[in-house]
């Protein structure tokens, strides 16, 4: 029996028991890879979406209210005024006739009042997006390449690898 026969009988023993180990735990390796060995890492990204909801709703409207208003309006009216003089008796030369008249057109001024619509102002709504900023968090998972070095193996890495030696 060679030497590389009496390692591999004492070898098996030990790899059966770290495959039990990784079988039970349900991680899968590769013990012992040819000349190239391939890991995918993987990583948990944040997925969000965002959802347009109806939070509420304005409505714009136009109230009547009413109000009194008193408004003094300057009026004006015809006043005949009579006066009676006494006369010394001055001779004339018209005679006395049956019944004399005069007619005095008397006017005032009435108050009509009417109402009309003014526009005195206006109101306008309109609606704008306004952006904020609001931070979420959440625990994401990640896989990172950790390389364990036994002995005297000579390992260079590239990127983000761990390298470990014992």
């Amino acid at each position: 029996m060679s030497f590389f026969d009496w390692f591999n009988e004492k070898e098996e023993p030990q790899k059966n028991k770290r495959k039990e180990k990784r079988d039970a735990s349900q991680v899968t390796d590769t013990e012992f890879a040819s000349e190239n060995a391939h890991l995918d890492l993987r990583e948990e990204e944040l997925d969000i979406d965002k959802d347009r909801m109806e939070t509420g709703e304005v409505a714009v409207h136009k109230d009547i209210t009413e109000e009194e208003q008193t408004v003094n309006v300057p009026v004006s009216h015809d006043q005949v005024v009579i006066e009676q003089k006494s006369v010394d008796h001055e001779p004339t030369d018209e005679p006395i006739t049956e019944e004399e008249t005069v007619h005095i057109p008397v006017t005032a001024e009435e108050v009509d009042v009417d109402k009309h619509t003014v526009i005195t102002g206006e109101i306008s709504a309109e609606k704008r997006d306004v952006e904020e900023t609001e931070q979420v968090r959440d625990v994401i998972h990640k896989e990172v390449a950790d390389v364990d070095v036994k002995g005297e193996a000579d390992v260079k890495t590239k990127g983000d690898t761990t390298l470990d030696r014992e």
